[in-house]
């Protein structure tokens, strides 16, 4: 490539990594001790030998390592410090602390959340939405409570769920927890942080009306759908205004039962019951915001099906299919930095002036992950490039 060309001293591969302020790694590393009795392998070494997993989408410790010690010579510019055998890293996956992975991922979300947030939805209502839902990864082995049904054989595969948090503004999870696949959702709910500017969406497999009532005493909002077999009792009915949208049928105040082991209370509710067109179907919503419209009711329901746009970007675009490791530590490190990738990717997407859809964000950085060409300035313009090599071409033709 000529120096008119978008050449780079460090590879994408190693651009990307230096998203991730070494500092940052060395603050993780301190706080939960990663390091400890580690000669070679240390938590950094492992932290970009994962992402790389990630971002090149192997699947298997085999093609991770084998594709690492292809790089010999090459690792100066993401600083590796050793490049694994396939036992180093299944050992480091089965033994070093998830926590040190975690606490890297949260870092990066405090640093990059103004660049990935879209603070409209909280200008109009003047609160902070947030998403909560579950998404179940099946695994062949049974590592955690199973998942699905069990075969003739009577055998069963394992599974995890990971449960997570995103606000509506933003494209990445807020809040991670890992249960068994069999773990009711509701018990996530006491995970949550109440306060009174915050509103939870979320569907209603996590109904539990003691938790609502813990919501309504914090002055926290939620809103989620009514269960078909749900008890209560209809106090009054609401007027629906005429300037609201047609799809409100019903707006009322209902009583439920909140039982939490052998205390009874009373908790009063909204229920608004609201026909989509699109789907030609009736859904009824349970909130305790009294003071919202009823059909912004319904539309904070809808923004729920961002999440499930999440979790879909996640699955289709890296590696959640295989892992590494046999054992729930390894399967818990290889989520982490897919999440971290995952926000590291979003980061550049967010930043770049012209559009680009996320998969095709993905493909394009595993094909030139250790191409040294400047990623921001190529995405922006690839074309550009293409045009100035194509004319230099023609010219030389010429002579």
């Amino acid at each position: 490539m000529s120096k008119s060309s978008y050449f780079s001293s460090k590879s994408v591969f190693g651009q990307l990594i230096s998203l991730i302020d070494d500092k940052k790694i060395k603050e993780a590393v301190n706080k939960h001790d990663s390091d400890r009795y580690i000669k070679r392998f240390k938590s950094k070494d492992h932290l970009i030998s994962m992402l790389f997993c990630s971002f090149a989408k192997c699947n298997s410790l085999r093609e991770v390592s084998g594709a690492m010690l292809g790089l010999s010579g090459k690792t100066e510019s993401f600083q590796l410090s050793h490049i694994p055998k396939r036992s180093t890293l299944s050992d480091a996956n089965k033994n070093r602390k998830v926590d040190f992975f975690e606490e890297i991922y949260n870092k990066l979300l405090q640093e990059y959340g103004s660049i990935l947030s879209d603070s409209r939805i909280e200008d109009v209502l003047n609160k902070q939405v947030k998403i909560v839902d579950s998404s179940t990864i099946s695994l062949f082995k049974n590592i955690l409570n199973c998942v699905g049904r069990k075969s003739k054989e009577g055998k069963s595969k394992g599974g995890i769920k990971v449960h997570t948090v995103i606000n509506a503004d933003e494209i990445v999870p807020k809040l991670v927890w890992f249960s068994p696949a069999t773990r009711h959702d509701h018990n996530f709910l006491e995970k949550l942080k109440c306060d009174d500017n915050t509103i939870y969406v979320f569907d209603k497999g996590y109904n539990d009306y003691k938790a609502f009532e813990h919501f309504t005493v914090q002055k926290t909002g939620f809103v989620t759908r009514l269960k078909d077999n749900a008890s209560y009792r209809k106090i009054e009915e609401l007027d629906i205004e005429g300037r609201i949208h047609s799809g409100v049928l019903k707006d009322e105040i209902i009583e439920v039962n909140a039982k939490k082991d052998k205390e009874i209370s009373s908790l009063k509710l909204r229920k608004v019951t609201f026909y989509d067109r699109e789907s030609k179907r009736e859904f009824e919503f349970l909130t305790n915001l009294f003071e919202l419209r009823a059909d912004l009711i319904a539309g904070l329901y809808k923004i729920r099906w961002q999440i499930e746009l999440v979790f879909k970007q996640l699955k289709q675009n890296f590696p959640l299919r295989y892992f590494l490791g046999d054992n729930e530590n390894a399967i818990k490190i290889q989520i982490y930095c897919v999440l971290i990738v995952n926000l590291l990717l979003a980061v550049i997407q967010k930043k770049l002036k012209r559009s680009w859809a996320f998969s095709n964000l993905v493909s394009f950085c595993k094909i030139h992950l250790f191409n040294y060409i400047q990623l921001m300035k190529f995405l922006e313009n690839p074309e550009k490039d293409w045009k100035i090599v194509k004319s230099e071409v023609e010219q030389l033709s010429f002579f």
